[in-house]
């Protein structure tokens, strides 16, 4: 069992982080390589495959709350989505990219954590 596969509840074909490299209570770093094996590319030109950006969204979100559980701030957790603010996508994630997400908290109660990334 992968490390990253203790931290959260998504297990393969639905896990979207590879490592989290590093994890403070400001900012969580974590990484995913989308190499040929990942099933969910999308062609919008042919042999362009590109990763969908919803699952963009589910990679920074699984990274942050990976992190926060391996910094173990709580026991138990039922992770949730709440609320997405100004998404914006400079660019596409080809096939064969890294990419290396940044996730900082902004706030933590002890029912709410709220991160940007």
């Amino acid at each position: 069992m992968k490390a990253i596969e203790k931290l959260l509840p998504q297990k393969y074909p639905f896990l979207f982080v590879d490592e989290i490299v590093s994890a403070t209570i400001d900012e969580i770093i974590g990484s995913k390589i989308y190499d040929s094996s990942f099933l969910y590319y999308q062609e919008y030109l042919q042999n362009q495959k590109t990763v969908p950006s919803v699952i963009l969204i589910e990679s920074i979100v699984q990274c942050g709350g990976a992190g926060v559980t391996q910094m173990g701030i709580f026991e138990k957790v039922l992770w949730v989505l709440a609320t997405l603010e100004k998404v914006r996508f400079f660019g596409c994630v080809e096939s064969g990219s890294t990419v290396n997400m940044v996730v900082k908290t902004l706030k933590i109660t002890n029912k709410l954590i709220k991160q940007t990334g």
